[in-house]
């Protein structure tokens, strides 16, 4: 008897045919990789093809590969993976799209077709500086609205590009360039060889 996930592969090669990148099934999850100008297309199937049903979008998250497998790993460098959920079926699907501009990263907005993606979308807008097209509010969520940058990308300084104080001249608060000196902290035990034998404990 074919496994849950066999019969899901075949209905999403199936029902999305040459939309599809790529379908895999690992650890017992399928994943599916569409070409961002296929996404609404993609995402209006399977939301409403009958062999799939993924009425829910239960999250929905950007992802940064700058760094991915010690930063050599080739190709686009942003993009969204969507978790999608089928109570009819009861299976899930996870949907990956790269933004095709690494420079200014954009896609379409699914918030249409799953309302739950409202938010979702203007998290992955703040934290990775992705951009959804046709997005009813796409404003910063989690960060401050003075916020510079976007803190989930793998080249933001760990500092910050500025700060908030309040100014007692001024009687309100203020943004500034970070004063923080960039450093890195490395543990006496990993700088001192023998900091552990010096202070009696045993290494191993």
């Amino acid at each position: 008897m074919a496994k849950q996930t066999e019969i899901l592969t075949a209905a999403l090669q199936s029902a999305l045919g040459d939309k599809l990148v790529s379908v895999s099934d690992a650890l017992d999850e399928v994943t599916v990789v569409v070409d961002a100008a296929n996404l609404l297309s993609a995402a209006a199937i399977l939301r409403d093809d009958a062999a799939l049903t993924f009425e829910q979008v239960i999250d929905l998250c950007g992802v940064d590969y700058s760094e991915y497998g010690g930063g050599v790993r080739e190709g686009r460098r942003f993009a969204v993976v969507y978790h999608l959920l089928s109570l009819a079926h009861n299976w899930r699907v996870r949907l990956r799209v790269f933004a095709p501009d690494d420079g200014f990263p954009v896609l379409a907005s699914v918030s249409g077709l799953w309302s739950a993606a409202d938010w979702y979308e203007r998290e992955a807008f703040d934290l990775y500086g992705i951009m959804f097209t046709g997005h009813p509010d796409l404003r910063r969520l989690l960060t401050d609205y003075g916020f510079v940058g976007h803190p989930f990308r793998k080249d933001f300084p760990l500092s910050g590009n500025v700060e908030m104080r309040y100014d007692p001249e001024q009687k309100r608060v203020i943004y500034q360039p970070v004063t923080i000196e960039p450093r890195v902290i490395t543990p006496r035990i990993v700088r001192e060889e023998n900091y552990a034998d010096s202070e009696g404990f045993r290494k191993g």
